[in-house]
């Protein structure tokens, strides 16, 4: 069997920039082992799978090791393929997705993801999670992730943290933020235990991060950095339940997968 694949660098406009995702389109689901075997041999953050249709488009993603219930960079990819290659008319698709029906929409360069919130609650500064970091945040929020807040983009720059560590802690992942020098705010993201040392850039962090700094800022029109090796843009609005995470996506390569079922 043979499949299209593609493979993208989303939330940057600029080639070996942003966060490199994986696009498979499938007829039909393959069974998980195989989508995991995929996901593995292409050895990137996210590999997403769908299924495009004239309707709302299943859509599904996995790390090299896990298959995960919410990817923002993967998405805003898979929305550049179809919307490029499949339906050059439309300015906006749906996906069903393990968190609910998503939408993407394009306005030019720019594509936007519509997700959905998941603010943190405050939880004690641990020496665990100092240990962990390397460093001692002011602050901390548990959602999915934890949410560790420091006062300037040079603290997040410099953090080197324990991978061990940071996997055994009681959360997927952990997000490192703080204010940034020339946008509202920056962060790095760490999900070991998930098969992802350090994601490039981010977006479903953002459904963490856009609450927190829209209360702390008092506005919810946000300009984010991830300040990863590789980097990445992101604008973002707050919209009540719900989060905009907007960037741009850059093509890297168009081919086939040759695959046993």
């Amino acid at each position: 069997m043979k499949l299209p694949l593609f493979q993208l660098d989303a939330f940057t406009k600029r080639l070996f920039g942003g966060n490199a995702a994986a696009v498979v389109l499938l007829d039909e689901w393959l069974p998980d082992s195989v989508l995991a075997a995929i996901a593995a041999e292409n050895n990137l953050a996210e590999t997403a799978f769908v299924v495009p249709g004239a309707g709302v488009c299943p859509l599904r993603w996995f790390t090299p090791t896990v298959e995960v219930d919410l990817c923002g960079h993967a998405t805003l990819a898979a929305a550049d393929v179809l919307l490029r290659y499949h339906f050059p008319t439309r300015d906006r698709l749906s996906f069903s997705t393990r968190s609910g029906e998503l939408a993407v929409t394009r306005n030019g360069a720019w594509l936007t993801l519509d997700f959905p919130l998941r603010p943190g609650k405050p939880v004690a500064v641990t020496d665990v999670l100092v240990s962990a970091l390397g460093a001692r945040p002011r602050e901390a929020y548990l959602a999915r992730d934890l949410l560790a807040i420091f006062d300037s983009e040079s603290d997040v720059r410099s953090l080197r943290p324990d991978m061990p560590r940071v996997a055994a802690l009681e959360a997927f992942a952990v997000i490192a933020s703080a204010p940034g020098d020339t946008v509202d705010f920056v962060s790095r993201f760490f999900a070991p235990g998930a098969g992802i040392p350090e994601d490039p850039v981010t977006g479903s962090s953002h459904c963490t991060l856009v609450p927190y700094w829209a209360e702390r800022l008092g506005k919810n029109k946000l300009t984010a950095k991830q300040v990863s090796a590789r980097g990445g843009d992101l604008q973002c609005v707050l919209r009540g339940e719900r989060v905009e995470i907007s960037g741009q996506v850059v093509e890297y390569l168009r081919g086939e997968i040759n695959v046993e079922v």
